[in-house]
């Protein structure tokens, strides 16, 4: 049976809140009740285990860890909370319009001969390009103002953004994750750990609905979505 983890310690800076992002309301819910009440419609899933913020109770139902310094050591911490399960689902209580079906697929993909984890993303569609600042050594170009240049134009063909869920076989992760924290802290998400190792990590493609809320403009795009699609 899978085990699920949810990262909700984030303090949500960039969101600009006074409560911890996970507890900001969507539609009358906590964004970290959405990713709850999805993971608990996957029959696959035995337990649930949140990573919180210092001083929020878990919800009814799971078991609440206090969450770590970065994000990976909060996963450290709640899959040693976790108990018996594999294969391993993470997931960020940013992304509350998390799907059963989608949380189902990429548990099903993850557990396929070959695959050591798969993680949902989305194909990107808009064009990339990297940037340099300044000129070549990165000089300030005058007026104090550092200019940022294209370097080259990526094919956006094999380029995916990345989301969660991420859908690991434990025994991976848990090597993954055993690791300095210095490296935890690089981490922008699990799978960077597995891949580091070699792991082969499928993608898994998911709808672009499940965005994260980052910004007061992604929760009010999350609140269309969700008027436009009622439970």
């Amino acid at each position: 049976m899978t085990v699920a983890l949810i990262v909700a310690a984030g303090r949500g800076e960039r969101f600009g809140a006074d409560t911890p992002k996970a507890l900001i309301a969507l539609a009358g819910r906590p964004l970290l009740q959405w990713s709850v009440d999805a993971l608990r419609a996957v029959a696959s899933i035995e337990r649930i285990v949140v990573a919180l913020p210092p001083g929020v109770a878990a919800p009814a139902g799971t078991i609440g860890v206090p969450g770590g310094a970065v994000r990976s050591e909060s996963v450290r911490l709640a899959l040693a909370a976790a108990g018996e399960g594999d294969p391993v689902l993470v997931h960020d209580a940013a992304r509350p319009l998390l799907t059963p079906a989608l949380a189902q697929q990429v548990i099903e993909v993850a557990r396929a001969e070959g695959v050591d984890a798969a993680i949902a993303a989305a194909p990107v569609t808009d064009t990339i390009k990297r940037g340099v600042e300044g000129g070549e050594k990165g000089e300030d170009e005058g007026g104090g103002a550092r200019r940022v240049f294209v370097a080259e134009t990526l094919d956006r063909g094999a380029l995916w953004a990345v989301q969660t869920p991420q859908v690991f076989r434990r025994a991976t992760l848990e090597r993954a994750l055993d690791v300095p924290r210095e490296v935890l802290a690089q981490a922008t998400d699990d799978a960077w750990l597995v891949e580091r190792l070699g792991g082969r990590v499928a993608l898994v493609e998911a709808p672009r609905d499940n965005l994260k809320i980052t910004t007061p403009l992604d929760l009010a795009l999350a609140e269309l979505l969700v008027d436009g699609n009622p439970a």
